[in-house]
């Protein structure tokens, strides 16, 4: 039998950790989250995720950027689908939401969602991104 796939989560908002991990390990996925990116670097040298969840803004305002320019740099990783979350935009009025497919190549993400993210959609765009690793 193969393991569930592992989805792993970088955001230094613990609410939003503790949700998007029992909405995920309800539909099957291991989960594991980490507050801070050089942890969670660490632990994608010992185990690949099958995907990745970040937060835009953690220590930094481009955090989840610098995070997705060294996962998509690395050639272990590079494969590996990145979704981008942040609160930005309710919370401080800027936008960067993508507007086109080249807007996403650009962030070197896979998807974005503006939190908070609909249980239902983050699980759809989840297993689209896994189907898509696959084929």
């Amino acid at each position: 039998m193969n393991a569930s796939p592992l989805i792993l989560i970088v955001d230094d908002d613990a609410d939003f950790l503790d949700i998007s991990r029992r909405v995920l390990e309800a539909a099957g996925y291991r989960v594991a989250t980490f507050t801070e990116i050089p942890a969670a670097l660490e632990h994608m040298n010992v185990e690949r995720p099958a995907l990745i969840i970040s937060d835009l803004m953690m220590a930094n305002l481009d955090s989840g950027f610098s995070l997705c320019k060294q996962v998509k740099d690395d050639p272990r990783l590079a494969e590996v689908p990145i979704i981008l979350a942040t609160a930005a935009s309710s919370q401080l009025g800027l936008d960067f939401r993508p507007r086109t497919p080249a807007d996403l190549a650009a962030m070197r993400v896979d998807a974005y969602f503006d939190k908070p993210i609909p249980p239902r959609a983050l699980l759809a765009k989840v297993a689209e991104l896994l189907r898509r690793t696959q084929t």
